[in-house]
Order: structure tokens, then sequence, then C-alpha cells
């Protein structure tokens, strides 16, 4: 069901080359996390382990390569020539169906397995909508009505950009999405973070880091020095590029902890992952001109579920105060009429280096719901942060 190795968020690369760089020999696991508690049809299983199967004859062509060179200019050609050599180990990835519930595993190097969670969770999203067969709006109304909140957007005078691989309705839309965008939004549409859509429709992937960078560091090194480590190590490979920096793998109050004038000034913005959009932009504002940075010359990400009224919102509140920059996803690539999965994919443990035990990783995010890891290790990090309980 996946056409190119490129068919996936564009940060799963830039951490790819990072991990290869700064930790080839650490192992990772992740697991499938069923947020929305979905029951799955029977058959589900064998239809996503055929899918994930087929993925071993994925590879970079040589037009792809050439767009990557062109266009990331921040991948050194080492990581290009990795990458064009790359194959995805269906042997990895461990999926099991227990009645109508699902368990999907994967185990390996980090530098490899790191690939696997966008593939997967689309996939596991598409097979879901193909296997329920349910009425949804036509594609030309979803098209509509995309052109029609691009449109919005572009008057507003913002930013957009499409973020919404791991829970679209299915690839081909998603690919008739991106052409939209690309053709009426003009200037405001400024990318995707799918990679391959990017180089399919001529337009920029973006993207930086997910928690999981953040969630290793804190393994790897302790909770209390995590943010600023992972920052650090992150200026020390891209040198400047990339430089929106995501705040909330253990709440956005420890992050501002750490994120001193030289990580402010480093780094162009802040990525806005969870809670309330408009309380987050206060709290950079603030937060920027305590360090004396004029707010304005940095900008937030905002990507928290997002959808014309919050971006309305965000907007009216944030216009002239502090740059503004939003990553839309399920609004665009699973506004079909039907309720989209709410499903992630997280690591779990990890090996750094060659440690001989497995180390647990947690997320602590600013809404507890989104919270992941084992709970005794989440109440010692909070304990260590010193955050409410």
């Amino acid at each position: 069901m996946l056409t190119s190795i490129l068919d996936n968020d564009f940060y799963k690369f830039t951490m790819q080359n990072a991990v290869i760089k700064l930790f080839p020999q650490a192992r990772a696991r992740y697991a499938f996390i069923n947020r929305g508690d979905h029951r799955f049809p029977e058959g589900f299983g064998t239809a996503l382990r055929e899918a994930v199967d087929q993925m071993a004859t994925l590879s970079l062509s040589k037009d792809e390569q050439g767009f990557l060179e062109r266009t990331c200019p921040y991948l050194p050609p080492t990581y290009i020539d990795f990458l064009r050599g790359f194959r995805f180990d269906p042997n990895e990835v461990t999926i099991k169906q227990h009645g109508d519930e699902l368990e999907v595993r994967v185990d390996g190097l980090w530098y490899r397995n790191i690939l696997w969670e966008v593939p997967l969770l689309s996939l596991i999203s598409e097979i879901w909508f193909k296997l329920a067969n349910e009425n949804r709006y036509d594609d030309d109304v979803v098209l509509e009505n995309t052109r029609s909140k691009i449109e919005h957007y572009r008057q507003l005078g913002i930013r957009i950009a499409e973020f919404g691989t791991r829970r679209r309705y299915s690839f081909e839309l998603h690919d008739k999405i991106v052409d939209v965008l690309q053709r009426y939004g003009g200037p405001t549409f400024v990318g995707t973070s799918n990679v391959y859509l990017a180089y399919k429709h001529g337009v920029k992937p973006l993207g930086t880091h997910a928690h999981e960078w953040f969630m290793f560091h804190a393994a790897h090194y302790g909770f209390k020095v995590a943010n600023r480590v992972s920052l650090n190590n992150w200026v020390d490979v891209y040198r400047g590029d990339l430089g929106i920096a995501l705040t909330d793998t253990f709440t956005t109050h420890s992050f501002f902890q750490s994120f001193d004038k030289m990580l402010a000034k480093l780094f162009d913005g802040l990525r806005h992952d969870s809670g309330d959009a408009i309380t987050f932009a206060e709290q950079a504002i603030a937060h920027y001109e305590y360090l004396g940075i004029p707010p304005q010359t940095k900008t937030i990400v905002f990507s928290d579920a997002l959808d014309p009224e919050k971006v309305d919102r965000i907007v009216s509140a944030c216009s002239g105060r502090i740059g503004m920059s939003f990553g839309i996803g399920t609004n665009f690539t699973n506004d079909v009429g039907l309720k989209p999965m709410n499903i992630v994919m997280k690591m779990t443990e990890t090996k750094p280096d060659t440690e001989d035990r497995w180390l647990p990783v947690v997320k602590l995010s600013d809404i507890r719901a989104k919270n992941t890891g084992d709970p005794k290790m989440i109440a010692l990090a909070r304990q260590v942060l010193d955050l409410p309980d």
C-alpha cells in the first residue's frame, strides 16, 4: 500500500541522520497505543502484516535522491548514500491480533527502526477505514472543503503546512489534498511533513524532531538535563538548520527552565503540540521577553489538533506579538465525515550505546491523557522535575 520509502514524516529522516551520527549502537522498542479504544475486525492483523511485509521492497529512487540533495543541504551525502541502500526489515515488527484487539511492536537498532512509526500508523488507519467500508464524503466534497480551508487561511496571511500522514484516510486522498493545497494555497502553503508528497508536488518537506528524541535523552542522561542535552545535540548535528524546538515531552514548564538565552537565540522558534495554544503562546512570549529577545523575531509552530476555528483564535491572540506557523494534520487528511482514529506509536524502552539493560522511557505531556510509559517511571520523572502531582 506504500509506494515510496519517503512516504513518511520528514522528522523521521532528520532524527535518523542524528541517531546514526550520535547513537549508532542504541536500540529501541516501540509499541502501538490505541487511545481511541478502537475495535479491530477479524483479519485486520493479517491485512496489516501483508502490507508491512510488502515494505521490504521499497527503496530510494535516483530522482528521490536528487530531490533530497537539492532540497535538504543539511543532510550530508553520507546519510543520503545510507538511505539509498536502506531497506525496511519486516522482522523488526511484531503484529498480533487478539479478538478485536491489536498489538503492534517494533524492536531493533534505533537508527533502523526509527522509520517504522509513521508508516505503521498510516497503514493501520487506511486499512481500518477500508475494512469498515462506511459511507463518507465524496472526494469532490473533501477537496472542495480543502480548497475552502486553504483559501480562508490565505486570507488571514498566515503560513500553513500539512502534517497529516499518520492518521490519514488513505494515501490516494492524501495525495489529492496536497495537490489542492499546492494549487490554491499560494504563499500560504509552505510545505508538507510527508517527504514523498513534497517530492511529488514540488514543495518543501518540513519537520525537525519528535518526542522520542527527548525521551531517549532522558533515559540516557537523566530527566533533569534531558531537554538541554537533546537541544544541544541537535545543534551539534544541524548547526543552526532545522531550528524549531519541541517543548512538551516533559511539560512546557520543565522545558522553559532549560531553554536558556543561548538556546533561545540558537533556535528559530518552538513547536506547540499539547495544552491550550494561547496559554502556551503567552508563556513563550513572556519567556522570550524575560531573556531580552524580541518575540517577533521568533516563531511558534502550532500543531495540536488544529481546525479553522482554532487557527482563527490563535491568530487573533498572537498577531503582531510573535511569529506564527501552523501544521494541520487530520483536519486536512481525514476530514471525510467519519471519526478519525485516535492512535499513536511511542518508544517504550531503549538500550543507549552498549548498555546491558533496557531502560524505560516516558513522555509527560501538558495533557496528562497523552502521557506514555510506565506509571512508576512517570511518577519518578514528575518527582525529579519537581512537577505538581
